[in-house]
């Protein structure tokens, strides 16, 4: 994310940090020196609610702050953020962390609550800047960075399935599961080890894949949790961005029944990403498919924690290499 100098770029930054242009939210952004991290956003709560204050400034220690930005698109039926606005500014004051803006929005007005100058700041607010106009939107485009979604519904849909292919649903009828009472677990975990790296291979190629046999074989065996840990794993700086749509496009064309792993891991890569948002959407993905799916239990959990980013790639680096010594003996 590039340098945030005004409250026009903080305005023209939120919409690229959370995904969608937010409304009736809460944005908190984590600051370390002048590095922008992790930008978590809430519904704007109708009461206070202090857990979900602790939350919020739980994830700036977690970020490892040293400065924080906050954003409220305050709705139409509230009169008064101070009510709301207060505790959070104090909750992270007491953290130790320096609030360096705290932005109202309401409708297409703006103003700063920690600002006094009314000539800067009018208690009727500024209008908000032109996004089309903003510096830091042609920059983020410029780095290749997607235009944010108008809405979260906008956002929804950008996940929503692209349609069952009709080859697709027949080949999947035909892949053998894992029978864990026989004595091929571990070779067919291999083979569809395999084949997650054979997709991987074939979409940084063609950005899709074409096999429907191999996209058949690792929907059925994502179920596997060795497998599906092991598609976690594969994941590096250097592919991450390949990997991020792959498990984008193939958790639209995964029928029912077989999307919960795969939108597991697509929330996994997008939250590492920094793609707060998306994860969460693509959560909602995997409930939707299975309300019970302990992974994206886990990862609600997680992400609802404020866990870093960071975190889980430390955990891939513990966790990968035992799988691989598993699955391939070294």
């Amino acid at each position: 994310m590039t340098t945030l100098t005004s409250p026009h770029d903080l305005l023209a930054a939120v919409p690229f940090l959370v995904g969608y242009h937010p409304t009736n939210s809460i944005v908190v952004i984590a600051l370390n020196e002048e590095t922008i991290g992790m930008a978590m956003r809430i519904d704007y709560p109708e009461e206070v609610d202090l857990d979900q204050i602790d939350t919020l400034a739980t994830h700036l220690i977690r970020e490892d702050a040293d400065s924080a930005l906050l954003v409220a698109y305050v709705p139409d039926a509230v009169f008064d953020s101070e009510y709301l606005l207060g505790p959070i500014r104090d909750a992270i004051a007491m953290r130790g962390i320096m609030l360096r803006e705290c932005l109202e929005v309401r409708g297409d007005r703006w103003r700063s609550t920690i600002c006094d100058d009314e000539e800067c700041c009018p208690p009727e607010g500024n209008p908000m800047p032109s996004h089309d106009e903003s510096r830091v939107a042609a920059e983020q485009v410029s780095q290749g960075q997607p235009l944010p979604y108008g809405s979260v519904d906008e956002l929804r849909a950008s996940l929503s399935p692209a349609g069952i292919d009709p080859a697709l649903e027949s080949a999947l009828d035909h892949i053998e599961g894992i029978d864990y009472e026989g004595e091929e677990v571990v070779a067919r975990q291999r083979e569809a080890a395999f084949a997650i790296n054979g997709l991987a291979d074939e979409f940084a190629e063609k950005g899709i894949c074409t096999d429907t046999n191999r996209i058949a074989l690792i929907l059925v065996r994502l179920h596997d949790l060795q497998v599906r840990d092991y598609a976690m794993g594969i994941t590096t700086e250097e592919n991450i961005d390949t990997l991020w749509s792959m498990w984008r496009w193939l958790m639209r064309i995964a029928p029912d029944g077989y999307v919960a792993p795969v939108a597991t891991l697509f929330a996994v890569t997008s939250y590492e990403r920094g793609d707060g948002a998306l994860a969460q959407r693509a959560l909602e993905r995997a409930f939707d498919d299975d309300s019970k799916y302990p992974l994206a239990r886990l990862l609600r959990r997680s992400f609802a924690a404020g866990w870093p980013p960071s975190s889980f790639a430390q955990m891939r680096g513990d966790l990968h290499p035992k799988i691989c010594a598993k699955l391939f003996g070294q």
